[in-house]
């Protein structure tokens, strides 16, 4: 089912094709840094509102934990391609606002939920309107020349590495000083202040002459990579992009056991650990993103990223003090490199009018990862911690005979191997790399 044809009748906003306002760009990167504070702020104290409302332990806290987990991303997958398809047809302002609105709403649901379905319907809201990262990410497509759209894509991976420093943190001191509910009440009062400021600021980036009519068939995941498999180098790209993030979901899965299994470090240890790998994040995508990129080329920082990241990991898996992991956190911050400029070079290739579809596109490839990675991380660092017991996965048993030795730092490895995995279709894509067609580069707004 195809809606009308863009051309004939695509909403006139009333900001339509304004040139952006820096407040603009300000107000894409706070959207960006509120969901991923929100997304921050649930790891503490999610497991005490677990239990409040089920009124089980621990245990059984971290199981309903890693449904939510799969829930938020199996929405995400489903939901992403959609609401770029969405803002191509009808604009990136009403598309962001709409969902930023409704983000702030699932987080007074979860503020106030009285049962576990509650959750659950909660999570599934919130992976359903995390749109705003596709959409925000096509802003920056639409207001962006093509040489420097990576650079501006590492601005939102900053947002990202400052919200991972702020979330946690900030969800751990608000939910020790006035119970587990108050940070979601936190996070939904300043996306409510964000929406208001949108309406202000936020200019329509998106000309109605390059805006074009819903299709169905293109707003799925999968139907969005049959559609772009008429660009020879967005299927190999999307390829390297899911394998790498598959290994990158190892740190957040991972990363508090390892710590405490390998070095006995305390939740402080752990905690500092991770504001280490926010603050290194933030000043790589945010910073070194837009000097590299455009210095070096994105197929070379892309390249250089992957590699770093491929020492990093197997360098974790056998690292045996707690400084040789502060300076690997340092090194692989340099890894980066890599999503902004493999969406670079994605972007360059598809015209103004698909730019929302392909980050709902790549979004999906994101969410997909994070469906797998976690799961089969975690699987495998049990796996390798308790050696000769039954290996698991939701119930379903993988192998009676379990790993055959200890090593803690398996996910880590399998991590590289995956990272190794990711240079095949990057290198086939960089086979079909050709200068961008005049039709492809997207109108200045």
């Amino acid at each position: 089912m195809t809606s009308t044809p863009a051309d004939t009748n695509a909403p006139q906003d009333n900001g339509a094709a304004r040139p952006p306002h820096r407040n603009a760009i300000v107000f894409i990167f706070i959207t960006v840094l509120i969901n991923m504070i929100g997304f921050g702020i649930v790891m503490p104290v999610m497991p005490d509102l677990i239990m409040t409302v089920i009124g089980g332990d621990v245990s059984t806290a971290a199981e309903w934990g890693g449904y939510l987990s799969v829930a938020y991303a199996a929405m995400q997958f489903v939901m992403m391609p959609i609401i770029g398809g969405l803002s191509d047809r009808f604009g990136r302002r009403p598309v962001l606002l709409t969902s930023l609105g409704a983000y702030s709403i699932d987080y007074l649901i979860m503020a106030v939920a009285p049962a576990i379905s509650v959750i659950v319907v909660a999570r599934l809201f919130a992976g359903a309107f995390a749109a705003t990262f596709s959409t925000a990410n096509a802003f920056i497509a639409d207001i962006s020349p093509p040489e420097k759209r990576a650079a501006n894509f590492g601005l939102i991976g900053a947002a990202f590495g400052l919200g991972f420093i702020i979330g946690p943190g900030l969800g751990g001191i608000i939910g020790e000083a006035y119970g587990p509910r108050a940070p979601f009440f936190v996070v939904a009062a300043l996306g409510i202040l964000n929406l208001i400021y949108g309406f202000i600021v936020l200019p329509e980036t998106l000309k109605p002459e390059n805006r074009r009519a819903f299709s169905w068939r293109r707003a799925n995941a999968f139907g969005s990579f049959v559609q772009f498999r008429q660009y020879p180098v967005m299927a190999p790209i999307a390829g390297a992009l899911f394998l790498y993030q598959v290994g990158h979901w190892t740190f957040p899965s991972v990363w508090a056991y390892f710590a405490k299994e390998k070095f006995q470090w305390d939740p402080s240890a752990i905690g500092w650990s991770l504001m280490f790998v926010g603050l290194t994040a933030a000043l790589v995508q945010g910073g070194l993103t837009r000097i590299a990129i455009p210095r070096f080329g994105e197929r070379a920082c892309a390249l250089f990223g992957m590699c770093v990241a491929i020492a990093a990991y197997f360098s974790y898996a056998y690292a045996t003090t707690a400084q040789m992991i502060y300076a690997l956190i340092a090194v692989s911050s340099l890894t980066g490199l890599i999503v902004p400029s493999l969406q670079g070079i994605m972007s360059r290739t598809i015209p103004a009018d698909a730019q929302g579809e392909l980050q709902g596109a790549v979004a999906a490839v994101s969410s997909l990862a994070m469906i797998i990675g976690p799961p089969l991380m975690t699987q495998v660092f049990a796996a390798f911690s308790k050696p000769g017991e039954p290996v698991t996965v939701f119930g379903v048993t993988l192998s009676e005979a379990g790993a055959p030795f200890y090593f803690p730092g398996a996910p880590f490895f399998l991590a590289g191997l995956l990272t190794i995995a990711a240079l095949v279709p990057f290198g086939v894509a960089m086979k079909h790399i050709r200068r961008p067609r005049a039709d492809a580069r997207p109108a200045s707004a």
